[in-house]
């Protein structure tokens, strides 16, 4: 066995990178973590995709942190996505009728993933979008992205962000509308059609 002096910090190996998955699938997810809109709400929408490693295959176990607006574009301020029994410890659930904003799922056996959440509504001058938070196996950090909702094309030229984004990228930021409120947003980490990302700073 080989011993490391470590009497100075100069001495001391640096410690090796590790990625952000899958080690995350125990603890993590929630039971109902993708029904973010409160149950039966008029303003429900559905967005749904698969995400995708470098070389188009389809990552079974990422995971997805969604946060939106309610649809007044406020941001919400409710607890309880993940209530306990203060009794027992247990986990309750969602009590159904807040909207607290927040999801959290991982993808399936396909790399698909769902989440029903309230159609967001503008904020400021941005245009309506969901924030996506992605981990996933071979990411040393987890990644930022946004979901935005087709439907006004005034709107989304004006977005401050999608403003600098390049043409020929922007629609990977903008989800497609299947109809009947269900739209469609792959993540691709890298390669051809690659998501774009952001960097807060």
């Amino acid at each position: 066995m080989t011993k490391t002096d470590t009497s100075g910090p100069e001495q001391v190996p640096p410690t090796p990178s590790h990625t952000v998955g899958p080690f995350y699938g125990y603890a993590l997810p929630f039971r109902g973590g993708e029904d973010i809109a409160p149950a039966g709400h008029p303003d429900t929408v559905t967005v749904h995709g698969y995400v995708y490693d470098g070389e188009g295959n389809p990552l079974p176990d990422a995971l997805l942190e969604l946060w939106g607006p309610d649809t007044e574009g406020n941001v919400p301020t409710a607890d309880g996505s993940m209530r306990r029994d203060p009794a027992s410890g247990g986990f309750l659930g969602r009590n159904g009728v807040e909207f607290t904003g927040f999801g959290r799922l991982q993808t399936d056996a396909n790399g698909h993933w769902y989440a029903r959440t309230l159609r967001p509504g503008s904020r400021g001058r941005s245009a309506p979008y969901v924030s996506v938070c992605v981990f996933a196996r071979g990411l040393l950090v987890h990644l930022f992205t946004r979901i935005y909702l087709p439907g006004d094309e005034a709107t989304l030229a004006a977005d401050p962000l999608l403003a600098r984004v390049p043409d020929g990228r922007r629609d990977t930021l903008v989800a497609a509308d299947e109809g009947h409120g269900t739209y469609r947003f792959d993540i691709r980490l890298q390669g051809e059609g690659e998501t774009v990302f952001l960097e807060f700073q």
